[in-house]
């Protein structure tokens, strides 16, 4: 879990461990450090600040299958609509 303060506190009540990021670029340095561990097999993204670097994370899954990598609205934000065919293409090189 990555994501700003009252995202992961929200998270952490259920006990689930979080970092706290305060911008795109933090977010970021940490998701790399956390996929390159092999003991972490889900990565959980505040999109309120992972759609800033979403080209890099999609690079990302595109070259592993593991962690599983999974963006979820932020507090702030509102729902996003997403093209999943054309981020599918993306992914499969299409």
């Amino acid at each position: 879990m990555i994501g700003s303060k009252p995202f992961v506190s929200g998270f952490r009540l259920s006990g689930v461990k979080g970092i706290e990021v305060d911008s795109p670029q933090e977010l970021l340095q940490e998701f790399e450090k956390l996929t390159n561990r092999e003991d972490v097999g889900l990565i959980i993204l505040d999109e309120d600040l992972s759609k800033h670097v979403r080209d890099r994370i999609n690079k990302v899954r595109i070259e592993r299958a593991v962690p599983l990598i999974y963006e979820l609205s932020g507090i702030r934000s509102e729902k996003e609509k997403v093209d999943y065919r054309s981020a599918l293409r993306r992914i499969l090189g299409v």
